[in-house]
């Protein structure tokens, strides 16, 4: 029987970071050549194992171990990252996923008492078109097919041919809601990316459910100028109003209580030093607990926008991204994951997610979902110093297997009770 090995991930997080990363960060972005072969390097690392192995039609990766029991426990995360990103950023999650198949394997001869399956999510970042679940969304069925075709990146592709690029045909990324059919939980590892853990000095914590999210891009336009000739009077310019929304962020935010705000990017067109900026393209990211809370900070932006585009002579419109509704995990599964935690290091913490998951996407779609936190050091991430401690990723990699083997027994014991009880 081979034994589960904590060691094993923490090499292959490091084996990762060597093949896809630089001196400035991971640089795996979803749908890029550098995805495509740590997708393939992942592939590797699941030969030997007795799983059937495919993508499905939105680009996630399943494996496959199958069980006794058809009902499936699924193990996620995520390979891809943001441009510069950290070494544990969702990889984590993926590969004491790939650790956990290999202990249970081992265990039960290729053959568990319910099936186990791991799924390596397409594009949970959003990073190059600003659409972040987007592999996790169509599996639950919450994909916005309308608003995701318009999608384009930075140099203006669009989505769908960036999809095509790597053989996904965009118009049948939804037959993948199919994966899902005998989901009986979701499991799912994570560094925190926040310093609560961290200044609690504690290695692991219990994820309550994560924040809603509203995302936009917010488009100013006005009229291009020369910037010598033209009085400032007479401008019209998509930047001032653009910055007049900006300084009125902070404050909606903080009026929510709980609330997040954040304008993450800023593009502007003609985008030359002589000219007034005739467009102005910002995106606004938006989060909250509380479902109320989080409309309220939307409707308050708008009258914010509608303000500055007056004041400025401009026109605003509004382009939603992303919006996910506040998602709290399954009780039962909270519990488990902090048995699981204490067992392994004794002591735990019940924390929210500000930021989003693709086990959010799984709740939505109504399967039983939870996840785990590990401590991040200095509590960044999205950055090349995100770290955590190697003795808080071994502990991580021991509770997710903990939690995985607790919740298989609730799996097969429900099956045993609903047969005794049909019986």
């Amino acid at each position: 029987m081979a034994p589960l090995d904590p060691s094993r991930t923490i090499r292959e997080l490091e084996d990762l970071r060597e093949r896809t990363g630089d001196e400035h960060g991971a640089q795996r972005v979803a749908f890029t050549p550098a995805w495509t072969r740590a997708r393939a390097w992942l592939r590797e690392r699941l030969t030997g194992l007795p799983v059937e192995v495919h993508e499905d039609a939105a680009g996630n990766l399943w494996a496959t171990l199958q069980g006794a029991d058809d009902r499936a426990v699924i193990l996620g995360g995520h390979i891809d990252s943001v441009p510069n990103g950290g070494w544990l950023d969702g990889c984590l999650g993926t590969l004491a996923a790939v650790e956990v198949m290999r202990r249970v394997a081992a265990e039960h001869g290729g053959r568990p008492p319910v099936t186990l399956r791991v799924v390596d999510w397409a594009d949970e970042e959003g990073a190059r078109f600003g659409k972040s679940l987007f592999g996790s969304s169509a599996c639950s069925g919450n994909l916005s097919m309308d608003e995701s075709r318009r999608l384009v990146d930075a140099a203006g592709i669009p989505l769908p041919t960036a999809l095509a690029a790597v053989g996904i045909d965009f118009e049948r990324v939804g037959e993948c809601r199919r994966e899902l059919g005998n989901a009986a939980a979701y499991l799912e590892l994570h560094i925190e990316q926040g310093p609560v853990l961290l200044d609690l000095g504690l290695p692991l914590g219990v994820v309550l459910g994560a924040f809603g999210v509203e995302r936009h891009a917010v488009t100013f336009r006005g009229q291009a100028a020369h910037s010598g000739s033209t009085p400032m009077n007479r401008r019209r310019d998509a930047f001032l109003a653009a910055a007049r929304l900006a300084v009125e962020i902070p404050t909606i935010a903080h009026r929510s209580g709980r609330g997040v705000c954040t304008i993450g990017s800023c593009m502007t067109r003609p985008g030359i030093v002589t000219s007034v900026v005739e467009e102005c393209r910002i995106t606004l990211d938006q989060r909250h607990l509380d479902s109320a809370a989080l409309a309220t900070m939307l409707a308050e932006a708008r009258r914010a926008a509608d303000r500055a585009a007056a004041e400025e002579h401009v026109s605003v419109e509004w382009q939603r991204l992303l919006a996910v509704p506040p998602r709290p995990f399954d009780p039962a599964l909270v519990d488990l994951a902090d048995e699981a935690i204490r067992e392994t290091c004794g002591t735990s913490h019940r924390l929210p997610s500000g930021p989003l998951h693709d086990a959010a996407e799984m709740a939505r779609a109504g399967v039983p979902s939870v996840m785990l936190f590990v401590q991040s050091l200095d509590g960044i991430s999205h950055n090349k110093i995100e770290d955590t401690r190697r003795e808080h990723l071994a502990s991580a990699v021991v509770a997710f297997d903990r939690l995985a083997t607790k919740t298989m027994r609730l799996v097969s014991r429900a099956r045993s009770e609903r047969a005794t009880r049909d019986g």
